[in-house]
């Protein structure tokens, strides 16, 4: 009897292991806020780090839960500052969604897996300085079917 327990705890353990964990990013009441009024500037060419968005594909939809992955890489041999990388959700007022993120983020950039959002279509924005102070924006729209 004891052998047959300790199995099905060993199986349990075994199996909750295997299961992904959710990382909630955006939640139900944020995504109920009013979008950001105005709109949104953006800059021409920047000597700040380069963002380049892996994943989700730029205009594509996902289903929740997914993994965000965004690339830096700096320019003219300088050093992504990973400690200045902030992540908005562009709402009104904005959501600063960068505590959330902060076990995901690196000098080479964000890996969220299993990201968990609602529902719909939300606008984050990325900035990232370099160790020269150089700062560049870069932002997202992600689309989640139901």
């Amino acid at each position: 009897m004891i052998r047959a327990v300790a199995s099905l705890v060993f199986m349990f353990g075994f199996l909750a292991q295997g299961m992904a964990q959710t990382t909630p990013l955006i939640t139900t009441k944020e995504a109920e806020l009013p979008p950001a009024a105005g709109k949104l500037a953006t800059r021409g060419i920047s000597r700040g780090p380069a963002v380049k968005v892996v994943s989700p594909e730029p205009s594509s939809t996902v289903k929740s839960p997914f993994n965000l992955k965004v690339n830096f890489e700096g320019r003219g041999g300088e050093k992504v500052d990973a400690g200045s990388v902030k992540v908005t959700y562009l709402k009104s007022p904005f959501v600063d969604l960068t505590p959330r993120l902060q076990s995901a983020i690196t000098s080479s950039g964000i890996d969220l897996q299993q990201a968990e959002v609602p529902p719909g279509e939300h606008t984050l924005r990325v900035t990232v300085k370099d160790s020269a102070g150089r700062e560049s924006n870069s932002t997202l729209t992600i689309v989640v079917n139901k």
